[in-house]
């Protein structure tokens, strides 16, 4: 039994919407050439994919907080909206008061 390489172990076995169909290609292609070659662009294979996923990640992240910026904005003008209610009740009050 031979061993996969690290690069299509990764790609294979990891969530392929991790990482661009194209760049799963790649390693499919990357894997079906001669050692020498192979082994000259393996390691520049992995950061590229590596950095894929980290991408992925942070884009991920971001989105997440751009959702809850708009929904903490929301709440916000909601509150602002109420408290400028209850501040023309209070002087409208006043004015009546007085």
């Amino acid at each position: 039994m031979t061993q996969q390489p690290r690069n299509e172990q990764k790609v294979k076995h990891e969530d392929k919407h991790e990482v661009p169909s194209e760049l799963v290609d790649l390693v499919e292609a990357i894997q079906n050439l001669p050692a020498p070659a192979k082994d000259q662009v393996e390691a520049a294979l992995e950061r590229v994919v590596d950095s894929t996923r980290r991408r992925r990640r942070i884009l991920s992240l971001v989105q997440d907080a751009l959702s809850q910026l708009r929904l903490d904005m929301k709440y916000l003008m909601f509150d602002l909206e109420a408290t400028r209610r209850e501040r023309d009740d209070y002087r409208r009050q006043l004015e009546e008061a007085s």
